[in-house]
């Protein structure tokens, strides 16, 4: 049984992904800095209480991440494949005049540093493994909003850091990434904030597939990398965003 690493688990898109890697019976560590909301996901799956565990992790923190791959290893005692998903989404504030350099970095800290942090520390036993990385970036590193430099700079760079770990850990480990675009994610998020989606038709429409994303919809993707069937695919970005960036969109 295959043990995958899920930074940014807890929540969201990466609580899709530890749901779905679950129930295709992979063992799932979750890596993540809000501990009410990774022990929330503990209650919520004890039925896979032998297969899942939480690591309380902030993934800039170099010691933090150490940690986490030692707890690992110490628990089931191999890692098959680590999702990068853990990121600060749309946080900067304001013109780029206004963006004080040490939010730039948080950001930065968060969505880049956080995944090289732990894939570096995690390739060894990848290596061992021959296992897979899946990074998980945003179509913001291929079209922007406005007032949006640091999480746009971040997403980007974590695209490279795909083709470019991919190059460096092959062929023993395989290493990709996913752009989601609008993932609907108000129902995954933990308790206290947890709300009903609000969605109009205008949403939808914006979608050449007719609706928006949900986090299975980047999950089976995810799962499908991360396992054998995905052999020969490296250093890839695939997104998935219901064709929105491939839509014209003009102000009426």
């Amino acid at each position: 049984m295959k043990t995958i690493i899920v930074t940014g688990g807890a929540q969201g898109i990466g609580r899709g992904i530890c749901q779905y890697l679950l129930h295709q019976e992979y063992r799932v560590v979750i890596a993540d800095i809000d501990v009410e909301a990774g022990r929330e996901c503990l209650n919520a799956y004890r039925e896979y209480a032998e297969w899942l565990r939480f690591f309380p992790t902030d993934v800039g923190d170099e010691a933090a991440v150490l940690a986490c791959i030692e707890q690992t290893l110490g628990t089931f005692r191999r890692i098959d494949g680590l999702v990068n998903n853990a990121g600060i989404a749309h946080p900067d504030a304001g013109p780029v005049e206004m963006l004080a350099l040490g939010d730039w970095e948080r950001v930065i800290r968060t969505n880049l540093t956080g995944p090289f942090l732990m894939a570096k520390h995690a390739a060894p036993h990848l290596r061992t493994a021959k296992g897979a990385i899946v990074n998980i970036a945003s179509t913001r590193a291929l079209q922007s909003e406005k007032d949006s430099e640091a999480y746009a700079a971040s997403k980007g760079g974590l695209v490279a850091l795909t083709h470019a770990l991919a190059v460096s850990l092959g062929p023993e480990v395989r290493v990709n990434c996913i752009s989601p675009g609008w993932i609907e994610v108000s129902e995954w998020k933990k308790a206290v904030d947890r709300q009903p989606a609000v969605l109009s038709d205008i949403d939808f429409s914006q979608h050449p597939a007719g609706r928006v994303g949900e986090p299975y919809d980047v999950a089976a993707m995810a799962e499908y990398l991360l396992s054998d069937a995905a052999k020969f695919i490296t250093g890839q970005n695939i997104v998935i965003d219901g064709g929105m960036t491939r839509k014209m969109i003009y102000a009426e």
